[in-house]
């Protein structure tokens, strides 16, 4: 696995691919291409360079869900030809920095960069003064080569974070699985429930989810669910994503896993959960009766979508 580095520990010199790269879509691996392999200077590190937290964050107290977590991103570089991920802290001082200031202290002093790709779109320094041709210009200066990479457009649309997490906000797995051109997946710690699934027929594992963890619409999925982390054994199953409006109306939202025709002890195991399919949204029923009828309902269409689907194994790496 590639190692996640602070600056200060980062191997140097390094080819950089500078920006979010949240979900780390098509447009965000050609960009990477260009530091990699042949394009990657020699005696240099191949690098992504990425800032945490999300300056939106720090400047204007936006909260800012990640398609992918830090420790999630390493096995999805890897085989990309990236050798390091480095995490450099956004704070205001940096937040402060103009853009010569930050390619000459960061990037040329700090990281000894030697190449740097970018899209065409990237913005930095002091109130985002600066853009890509800025960087090119400013880096040209150092000697250091700059590739600026056009945005990757799909239909009338350019393929983006924002527009993979719109996709997933509508429960859209199939449109979101195409632009990230591979399986969305999360990943939780299994907790201990009230234990009313297991009253009812239908025992479900109880994931605590990292919080800056970007999840798709709440309602019921059709899932495939790994005990350990692919390419394991997938087991089919069902999963609901939100609150609980029959059994308890006030209670937060959760997300509750059942394996379907397996019986496994997951408490305190990690589950990773690629949700296939949006069975339904939630609603609320007459009872408790009612409500596992439909869950059977749920379960039967569930088992039916997961036998059309192949597993796919993937690079993945949840977080420990």
């Amino acid at each position: 696995m590639i190692p996640l580095r602070s600056p200060q520990d980062a191997l140097r010199p390094s080819s950089i691919a500078l920006g979010s790269f949240d979900g780390l879509h098509q447009g965000h691996r050609r960009v990477i291409a260009a530091i990699t392999g042949d394009n990657c200077p020699t005696g240099c590190t191949p690098s992504v360079v990425s800032f945490w937290p999300h300056p939106r964050e720090v400047l204007h107290g936006d909260t800012r869900l990640r398609l992918d977590l830090p420790a999630e991103k390493l096995a999805l570089l890897q085989p990309l030809g990236v050798r390091q991920l480095v995490l450099i802290p956004f704070d205001r001082a940096l937040a402060s920095l103009s853009p010569e200031a930050f390619v000459e202290q960061v990037l040329v002093d700090q990281l000894q960069a030697r190449r740097i790709a970018v899209g065409d779109n990237f913005r930095f320094g002091a109130g985002r003064r600066g853009d890509a041709q800025d960087l090119a210009r400013i880096a040209a200066a150092h000697g250091v080569a700059v590739a600026v990479l056009p945005m990757l457009w799909d239909g009338s649309e350019r393929v983006s974070s924002s527009r993979i997490r719109r996709a997933l906000a509508a429960g859209a797995l199939d449109e979101a699985r195409r632009l990230l051109d591979r399986p969305y997946r999360f990943c939780g710690q299994v907790g201990s429930g009230r234990g009313l699934g297991r009253t009812l027929g239908w025992p479900t594992a109880n994931l605590q989810v990292d919080g800056r963890k970007f999840l798709p619409a709440e309602g019921v999925y059709a899932a495939w669910a790994w005990a350990h982390q692919p390419p394991g054994d997938a087991m089919a199953a069902v999963m609901n994503l939100g609150p609980q409006p029959t059994v308890d109306p006030q209670a937060p939202s959760a997300v509750e896993v059942h394996l379907l025709d397996r019986q496994l002890d997951l408490n305190g195991l990690a589950l990773t959960v690629e949700p296939l399919r949006l069975l339904r949204s939630q609603c609320r029923f007459s009872g408790l009766e009612a409500l596992v009828e439909q869950i059977g309902r749920d379960a039967d269409q569930a088992r039916q979508i997961c036998a059309a689907f192949v597993p796919d194994p993937g690079p993945w790496n949840p977080p420990g």
